[in-house]
């Protein structure tokens, strides 16, 4: 089965934008989780301009199911993830000032520094995942970091998906099975919606997590935040079903 993990950093932009407690980030994680997510993913940046790293710690505190946290393993996030200890780290290569996350890691040249980082992750009993560009041949790089899964970087499946381009799908189903073949569970995330997510998970049958932020939020404007989080779990239990 595949879990969906909500993520929270368009609610917390939300709140930002007007200062104040409005809407009240612990309360939508509390919310999500009661409504059927089965996690909830956060992304803090540097300059905090959505998720704080105050947030963090007290999201960590209400959840009831498993807790991702994504980011660039600088000091101040390593230092932030290993006092808090989620259920999973996603690592992320982005830039300070990254308007969002629009691709993975090179891990032939930075196999050792996330190494290094997975392996501290690791011995505090946090599973790792690694964001990755649909690259079969980055695979086997990722797999002697030591990390647990591979997060697919979806944004280019749906531009193309969009287009209604469906060969776009190859180099994700290529990719996930590299990663199966080298023992590693396979997530995604990355502009996925109601629209396209059933013809992921149909193709790609091995992904265990989908992280879905912007586009669930947006939805949930017009379907209310309940109903769009069931909407998906509809979705996600159709496909699984026809397994």
């Amino acid at each position: 089965m595949v879990k969906l993990s909500v993520n929270l950093n368009k609610i917390a932009t939300l709140r930002n934008a007007r200062g104040g407690n409005t809407p009240n980030v612990l309360q939508v994680a509390i919310d999500v989780q009661k409504f059927g997510s089965q996690g909830v993913t956060i992304h803090p940046r540097p300059d905090e301009r959505h998720i704080t790293y105050k947030d963090v710690y007290e999201i960590s505190s209400v959840i009831t199911t498993e807790l991702n946290i994504e980011g660039n393993p600088t000091d101040q996030f390593m230092k932030l993830v290993l006092d808090v200890k989620p259920t999973q780290v996603t690592l992320v290569p982005d830039s300070e000032d990254a308007i969002t996350s629009n691709s993975g890691w090179n891990t032939f040249l930075y196999q050792d520094f996330l190494t290094d980082k997975i392996k501290k992750l690791k011995d505090c009993g946090i599973r790792t995942s690694v964001f990755l560009d649909p690259k079969p041949e980055l695979v086997s790089s990722v797999a002697k970091t030591g990390a647990d899964r591979i997060e697919l970087y979806t944004g280019y499946f749906a531009i193309e998906y969009a287009l209604k381009k469906w060969n776009c799908i190859y180099p994700y189903v290529h990719t996930a099975k590299a990663a199966m073949n080298h023992h590693m569970l396979v997530n995604a995330g990355h502009d996925l919606n109601l629209d396209n997510i059933s013809f992921l998970i149909e193709k790609i049958p091995n992904i265990s997590e989908v992280s879905i932020g912007h586009a669930l939020i947006n939805e949930s404007i017009y379907m209310g935040l309940e109903n769009t989080i069931q909407s998906y779990l509809k979705k996600i239990d159709k496909v699984s079903i026809r397994k």
